[in-house]
C-alpha cells in the first residue's frame, strides 16, 4: 500500500511538473516570438546611423574615384589620345560641388574649429586647411583648360600638371584625415556632440543635393568612368 501510494504521490508530481514546464514554454516562446518581431520591426524601419567620420570617409571613397579619372585623362593627354574633353569637366564639377563646397566645408566648419579650439593637432590641421585651398586653385585652372575646345600645347602641358599637382596633394591629404585627424576627432567631443553632429551632417546633404545626394554622385561618377573605359573593376587586376 505504501509502495502504490508512493507511485501515485510521484506520479501526481511528475504531472504536475509536466503542466508548469509546458506553460512555462508556451510563455517563454510567446514572448521570444514578441521579441524577435520587434528586433525586426527596428531594424526594417530604421536606418543605421552613420557617425560623422565614417560619413567623410566614404566621400573620401568618392573622391578617389574622382583621381582615378584624372590620372586616367592626365595620361591620355601625355600619349596623346583622345577621350571625352566633358568627362573630365564634369568630373572636375564634382570636386567643385561636392568635394570643395561642401565635403571640404563640413571638415572645416565641424571638425577643424573644433581642434583649433581644443589646441589639438593644430600644425596638421593648419596643413589641411591650406591645402583645401591650394586644392581649389587647382580646380579653377582644370575646370578652365579642361573647358577649352582649342586648347594649345602648352595649355594641354598646364591641365597635365594641374592635374598631376591635384592628384599628389590629395592622396596623401585624405590618407592622414582618415588615419590622424578622424579618429582622434571622437576624443575632443562629447558623446552627444557626436551623435548629433552625425545628424547635422546627414541634413545638410540632404538640404544640398537631395535625399539621395550622395547616392547620386556615385552614379554620376560611375557615368564618366564608364565613358572613359575605367569602371570595370576587373582591369585593375593584375594578370599575374
Amino acid at each position: 500500500m505504501k509502495m502504490t501510494g508512493g507511485i501515485e504521490n510521484n506520479g501526481n508530481d511528475r504531472r504536475q511538473f509536466i503542466t508548469q514546464t509546458l506553460k512555462f514554454t508556451f510563455v517563454s516562446g510567446v514572448i521570444g516570438t514578441g521579441l524577435l518581431a520587434s528586433c525586426g520591426k527596428k531594424q526594417s524601419g530604421e536606418e543605421k546611423e552613420v557617425s560623422p567620420p565614417e560619413d567623410l570617409m566614404q566621400e573620401h571613397g568618392l573622391l578617389n574615384r574622382i583621381l582615378l579619372i584624372y590620372d586616367h585623362c592626365r595620361a591620355s593627354l601625355t600619349n596623346k589620345e583622345s577621350f571625352p574633353a566633358e568627362a573630365l569637366e564634369s568630373a572636375a564639377g564634382i570636386v567643385r560641388n561636392f568635394v570643395e563646397d561642401y565635403h571640404e566645408k563640413q571638415e572645416e566648419d565641424y571638425l577643424f574649429r573644433r581642434f583649433k579650439k581644443a589646441h589639438q593637432l593644430e600644425d596638421l590641421v593648419d596643413t589641411l586647411l591650406s591645402q583645401h585651398q591650394a586644392g581649389r586653385r587647382l580646380t579653377d585652372q582644370i575646370i578652365q583648360l579642361s573647358g577649352s575646345s582649342t586648347a594649345s600645347d602648352t595649355e594641354k602641358q598646364q591641365l597635365i600638371q594641374a592635374l598631376t599637382s591635384f592628384n599628389y596633394m590629395y592622396r596623401p591629404h585624405e590618407a592622414r584625415e582618415d588615419t590622424v585627424l578622424f579618429p582622434a576627432f571622437r576624443k575632443i567631443v562629447s558623446q552627444n556632440e557626436y551623435d548629433s553632429l552625425g545628424e547635422e551632417f546627414e541634413k545638410n546633404e540632404h538640404k544640398r543635393f537631395g535625399k539621395d545626394g550622395f547616392d547620386m554622385m556615385v552614379e554620376k561618377v560611375a557615368g564618366i568612368e564608364k565613358r572613359l573605359g575605367i569602371y570595370e573593376l576587373s582591369q585593375f587586376t593584375p594578370l599575374r
